[in-house]
């Protein structure tokens, strides 16, 4: 498997005086509301509270949530440095992330491998330990480089989490153990769709899949290009039917609760390279179509999560995998496409494939007994359009099936918005000569939407929700405690929504 992110240790502490080094780093954290940088004494040390004081009132550090300053101690502290981290209004998970993945940049800007965080007063210690550990380990993700001779990058090998009470140890120490899965499966997701084209197909994505499931022991089942066309998924067959790299058909299942017939389905879309087939995309910015089985990634690095913490719900996760290229034997605009469904799909665009995937995907969930059902896919270019680069849009045929998923969303520090569902949009998707059409006449009318309702027709009554996170998988550069590139976004909301009582 890729090799994610991992910060060596990560432990707690109680201490009695910032004066005692206990266990030798090199700089150490405070995070600060507005309301406590106006305090007379912030850090307890008159030298470098003045230094901070003279800093807010010339506005250069106000308390804002992602503001951090780098403060060298002059040898008044056992530190090196002191770094101060803004928290904006209040104290909350969402702050306290931003604050450490801030921390953890700048410490491998500095070179330093050992970080002390100083657990904030009044605020709950476990939510606290968790959402700090959390942070420091998406803080030190970076992208794997590929040059000749790569220079040794440093590394943040240890943290510390000071706590001035004598907190329950065992407590704190779950909460660190969930918050690491959290970030590792964000960051093995982050890996996965940061892979270069050449080095990530759909038998490797197959692969990787495999070895993951003989790691957690999950089954796993990969069908190839044979058995895709015997068992006549003619849609994943035509998607993949332009590239040399075939398709496959990846299922994993995993069954935390036995006693109960609820499977949910997870349905990820991995496309692993996608040109637009003969639907030419146009060749600026392609390259970061290495990104388009992002919802793949995801699916995969929440996986990671639920194999770490064992949560009690049954899942069945299938991943449809091809490479959508132009070649002699590539589909085309207008065929007419039968899908494992029985249903006939009027091919219109054939850079609108993941949706034909994701329809077979759906459809293959439901035959492995899935009772409800979640599909993550970087979609659609029309997703930007409505939330640029900010949000992931989520469709559903079910409300009261999206609301606890919207609630981890918020719970986990990710923003997910509902679209509309409205019969007039699926009424956009009707054929003249098929059961359903791929696109509309227009893109950019509603084309997020439909798109989302495309896959949703293949549901049918079945409880489904749409994640389309084709502005939010991959960025341009990085923005806020996101990386350029891979975000692996969508991970840390399954999981909440999966694993929500060993986050909490």
């Amino acid at each position: 498997m890729p090799m994610f992110t991992k910060i060596t240790d990560i432990t707690t502490r109680v201490y009695t005086s910032l004066l005692e080094n206990i266990e030798g780093a090199d700089a150490i954290l405070f995070c600060v509301t507005e309301a406590e940088l106006r305090q007379d004494s912030v850090l307890g040390l008159p030298q470098l509270d003045q230094a901070l004081e003279r800093m807010r009132a010339k506005g250069l550090f106000t308390g804002a949530s992602g503001e951090l300053e780098a403060l060298p101690t002059h040898g008044l502290l056992p530190y090196a440095y002191v770094l101060v981290a803004g928290l904006g209004p209040a104290t909350t998970r969402d702050t306290l992330r931003a604050a450490a993945v801030f921390a953890a940049r700048r410490m491998l800007a500095l070179q330093f491998e050992s970080l002390a965080l100083k657990l904030p007063s009044g605020f709950d210690s476990r939510s606290a330990a968790a959402a700090l550990t959390e942070g420091l380990l998406l803080g030190t993700y970076r992208i794997a480089a590929y040059r000749k001779n790569e220079p040794a990058r440093a590394e943040l090998r240890q943290a510390v989490l000071l706590t001035e009470a004598a907190a329950d140890a065992a407590l704190l120490k779950q909460a660190i153990a969930a918050a690491e899965a959290v970030a590792e499966g964000t960051n093995y997701a982050r890996d996965l769709t940061n892979l270069p084209g050449n080095k990530l197909v759909p038998a490797s994505l197959a692969q990787e899949a495999m070895q993951l499931a003989l790691h957690y022991g999950f089954a796993c089942e990969v069908l190839d290009e044979h058995e895709i066309a015997a068992r006549g998924m003619g849609g994943l067959k035509a998607v993949g039917a332009g590239s040399v790299h075939p398709p496959r058909m990846i299922t994993l299942r995993y069954t935390g609760d036995p006693d109960n017939a609820d499977v949910l389905g997870l349905v990820g879309k991995g496309v692993t390279f996608d040109t637009g087939g003969i639907s030419m995309k146009k060749p600026d910015g392609m390259e970061e179509m290495i990104s388009d089985m992002g919802g793949a990634a995801t699916l995969l690095g929440a996986l990671h999560v639920v194999g770490q913490l064992k949560p009690k719900v049954n899942l069945v996760v299938v991943i449809p995998a091809a490479e959508n290229m132009t070649s002699g034997s590539a589909y085309r605009p207008g065929d007419i496409v039968k899908m494992l469904s029985g249903h006939s799909v009027e091919v219109l665009n054939t850079d609108a494939e993941g949706r034909i995937i994701l329809a077979e995907g759906i459809t293959y969930a439901k035959a492995h007994g899935a009772t409800r059902l979640i599909d993550v896919a970087t979609l659609t270019g029309a997703i930007l359009i409505s939330f640029a680069d900010i949000a992931t849009g989520a469709v559903t045929n079910d409300d009261e099936f999206l609301k606890p998923l919207l609630q981890a969303a918020t719970a986990a520090g990710e923003k997910v918005w509902q679209l509309p569902n409205y019969s007039e949009y699926r009424a956009m998707l009707k054929s003249d000569v098929a059961d359903i059409k791929n696109a509309t006449s227009s893109d950019r009318w509603a084309g997020a939407i439909t798109a989302g309702l495309f896959i949703g027709y293949f549901a049918e009554e079945t409880p489904w929700i749409h994640l389309d996170t084709g502005g939010t998988a991959w960025l341009w550069s990085a923005k806020g405690i996101e990386p350029k590139g891979a975000t692996g976004v969508m991970v840390r909301t399954l999981a909440a929504y999966l694993c929500g009582e060993q986050l909490t």
